[in-house]
């Protein structure tokens, strides 16, 4: 049976043979074949010069996602091999590794595919009605790959009605037990694959999270504390200290989530961390975490909206050595990104305020619409504003798990930083 063709028109942005995997509606010139939605086409250029394969849905302004550069059949044994390929790879970058993200849609070659491992359990993501239309054949390799103690789906995202499919959660085959203790940089963390956010936990800020390291320790002097000649800790008036943590910094984690943060400030040294998160069962999960691995007794927890604490503490002239703002996607579609970026600031502005002068900000935002050049500008006026002056440590992304493709823009969503904060 011939496969549909798909032609591009002539004057269009060369964006797919910049390695971009995505087509709309307005790109095709004409179609050959009669392709139902889901079906894999051959994708040409005017001329009729061969660029791709890609699933087909007409009702998505998505009409096309690049699926493979090649005119070798897509069929089951292709799945496998890119599923096998995408873990070979997790393997080969993050030695050792036991969680973590095995497929990233696009960036892994597999559009509208996430698949996340917890441990012996695999979480699922399916986002595109070509990857729909074949889940069979993703479930059979994921077991053939990687023999799991369960799989479950969390397609329970908007997006997928705009391919035109329904949401979708559950188990795939046997029930199993949800919640899953993985292992990350030295710590034990809970989670539940069914109930958390996205699927469960964000690997992205894996590397992220660990670069907290150096800036948890440090602060004593700024406490008034100091070692007497032998040593031993001591305040300004000759007493001894004995806090071990006496060295660390006092820490804000907002939109803590399952307290991910917070775990790696505790584990790298930090003397107290306050969490904050609107949702009261990710307070209890990261209670739970923070008890076991032994934090309890430096942490404190608010289920609270995060702009009231923030704007609270300030009336309150509340401050912390560093203020960790990690928030959720403010900016989902272009068209909210200007509301977004004052959602941004707003926090951004609030934070600064609270971190002691020559403290640290360390914020985020997970929005692909909002460019890297944006968000920094965004923070620039913020501390205009909140007259204070900002010197960059370090500016990241997502982790090793997530790649991104040079040619996509949007698989380059993640903004991390950390700054000093100055007084002015």
């Amino acid at each position: 049976m011939s496969i549909p063709r798909v032609f591009l028109i002539r004057n269009r942005k060369r964006r797919l043979e910049q390695g971009h995997p995505w087509i709309y509606p307005g790109e095709i010139g004409r179609i050959e074949g009669n392709p139902s939605g889901g079906d894999i086409v051959h994708i040409l250029n005017h001329d009729g010069h061969f660029l791709a394969q890609g699933f087909y849905n007409p009702v998505s302004q998505l009409i096309l996602r690049v699926i493979s550069y090649s005119e070798n059949p897509i069929d089951e044994e292709f799945f496998l091999n890119k599923i096998q390929s995408a873990w070979k790879r997790r393997q080969w970058l993050l030695s050792n590794i036991t969680s973590c993200r095995v497929v990233h849609g696009e960036a892994d070659f597999l559009p509208g595919l996430i698949i996340d491992k917890y441990e012996d359990v695999l979480v699922v993501q399916i986002l595109a009605l070509g990857m729909e239309v074949r889940r069979q054949w993703i479930f059979q390799a994921l077991k053939k790959i990687f023999n799991p103690r369960g799989i479950y789906e969390r397609s329970d995202v908007s997006v997928r009605r705009l391919e035109g499919l329904e949401e979708r959660v559950g188990f795939v085959d046997t029930p199993f037990d949800t919640q899953i203790t993985l292992q990350e940089n030295e710590l034990k963390i809970m989670v539940d694959v069914a109930e958390g956010q996205k699927t469960g936990y964000f690997f992205d800020q894996r590397e992220n999270r660990a670069s907290l390291k150096p800036i948890m320790t440090g602060w004593g002097a700024s406490h008034g504390i100091y070692r007497d000649p032998e040593g031993r800790p001591q305040d300004k008036k000759g007493k001894e200290i004995k806090n071990p943590f006496w060295d660390g910094a006092e820490v804000l984690d907002c939109f803590s989530h399952t307290g991910s943060f917070m775990l790696h400030a505790c584990l790298y040294g930090a003397k107290k961390v306050t969490c904050v998160d609107i949702s009261e069962k990710a307070i209890e999960m990261a209670k739970r975490n923070a008890l076991l691995n032994g934090f309890l007794h430096r942490t404190q927890f608010v289920a609270e909206n995060a702009f009231d604490f923030l704007r609270n503490q300030v009336n309150e002239k509340k401050t912390w050595d560093v203020v960790i703002l990690d928030p959720p996607a403010f900016a989902k579609s272009r068209q909210v990104l200007e509301g977004a970026l004052r959602g941004y600031k707003e926090i951004n502005l609030q934070g600064m305020k609270l971190v002691r002068d020559g403290g640290v900000l360390i914020t985020a935002s997970c929005s692909y619409h909002l460019s890297s050049a944006r968000f920094q500008k965004m923070l620039q006026e913020a501390a205009a504003d909140a007259h204070k002056i900002l010197r960059l440590v370090e500016f990241r992304r997502a982790g090793k798990d997530h790649p991104v493709l040079l040619g996509s823009e949007e698989t380059d969503y993640l903004k991390f930083a950390i700054y000093e904060v100055f007084n002015r």
